[in-house]
């Protein structure tokens, strides 16, 4: 997943300056993203101050290392149960055994 070119630092004060009474259209202008990046960033981190946004990155980060862990676990499990489940071969039972 692609890094955001913005710390937790920089958009918490992007989303001050805006509730400082800067408006919307002009702040994007100044910092270069979209309008819909800036409404992404404040349903994500309205209300949080900087420690907590860098506590939920880190969260959001061990949550995706963990998910990718147990699909690992999952997708070994699986195989594993195919190969018991597969029917073996054995020498056929009418043939005496060459010796």
């Amino acid at each position: 997943m692609r890094r955001s070119r913005f710390t937790e630092e920089q958009i918490i004060g992007v989303l001050r300056e805006q509730e400082a009474g800067s408006k919307t259209g002009d702040l994007c202008r100044k910092h270069g993203i979209s309008e819909a990046t800036f409404y992404a960033w404040k349903a994500k981190y309205s209300g949080l101050g900087v420690s907590q946004a860098k506590r939920l990155r880190t969260l959001e980060d061990e949550n995706g290392r963990l998910k990718r862990l147990l699909a690992e676990a999952m997708l070994d499990k699986a195989v594993l149960k195919d190969l018991a489940a597969e029917k073996f071969l054995t020498p056929p039972a009418g043939r005496a055994a060459v010796a």
